[in-house]
């Protein structure tokens, strides 16, 4: 999967993917480490509420809608929260279309 080897590239990680749709327009990115986090130590109790590696969702949503594709990108989970691994969840917002180039 090139989404895959594009994170392998950039940050050194390679996340294991999960689909959670039958219709296929949704799916989540798990990642085991992520290298952002090394960044931040703790976040201030009045800071709870930001969300650090949001860059990332930005990132993929920018690079999906460079190849006309509309995309929802949230954050499911968190390492900076206290959860286990870090989840981004992509959700298409609609097909592409197939469209004929005419020459």
């Amino acid at each position: 999967l090139l989404l895959q080897v594009a994170f392998k590239m950039y940050l050194g990680v390679t996340p294991s993917v999960s689909c959670s749709s039958a219709g296929g327009n949704e799916f989540s990115l798990i990642l085991d480490k992520n290298p952002l986090v090394d960044f931040v130590e703790e976040l201030p109790a009045e800071r709870a509420s930001l969300c650090y590696c949001n860059l990332l969702c930005g990132v993929i949503r920018g690079a999906l809608e460079m190849v006309h594709l509309a995309a929802e990108v949230t954050f499911l989970q968190d390492r900076l929260k206290g959860d286990a691994v870090t989840e981004i969840g992509i959700t298409f917002l609609r097909k592409a279309e197939d469209r004929k180039h005419k020459r």
